[in-house]
């Protein structure tokens, strides 16, 4: 198992979370990708994104099914701007790569929003710390793993 993934399935066994690491055939660097893989809407999937808002981490637990809204984002956490992060404040931030970023597992903690529409699905597949690999979750159990907070995040 991968560092990463190490670090994360320690994490998610902390929380008690009920969801196992599972390695997929190929990488998953999409929603797509990862949906298609695990058989699964692309709206089950939540991509952890990592964003700059003012020069701080801002995680973002979205929907595959959509893309976030900046703006949205950046009122909804009193930020004046909020932008993608670059590679290298991803992984400095997490210490994960752009594709495998899980919602748990980081270096220290990252004030999180979780996207109110992943509560449609009963399952919903999370990134284990690197791009082969994923976990199943729910809506509730991110919310409690992370401490974040149910947002509206969409375009």
């Amino acid at each position: 198992m991968h560092p990463n993934t190490e670090k994360v399935a320690a994490a998610l066994k902390e929380r008690g979370a009920a969801g196992e690491i599972i390695e997929l055939p190929e990488a998953a660097p999409t929603a797509e990708a990862a949906a298609r893989q695990l058989g699964c809407p692309v709206g089950a999937i939540a991509n952890s994104l990592i964003f700059d808002a003012d020069g701080a981490p801002l995680l973002v637990l979205t929907s595959g099914a959509h893309r976030v809204d900046t703006a949205k984002v950046a009122a909804l956490v009193g930020a004046r701007r909020v932008r993608r992060a670059t590679p290298e404040f991803v992984r400095e931030a997490t210490g994960q790569p752009i594709g495998g970023v899980a919602p748990v597992g980081h270096p220290s903690p990252i004030r999180t929003l979780v996207d109110t529409w992943l509560e449609r699905h009963e399952t919903v597949w999370a990134a284990g710390g690197h791009p082969h690999t994923v976990f199943p979750t729910s809506y509730a159990e991110l919310l409690r793993i992370t401490g974040g907070t149910p947002a509206d995040v969409g375009a």
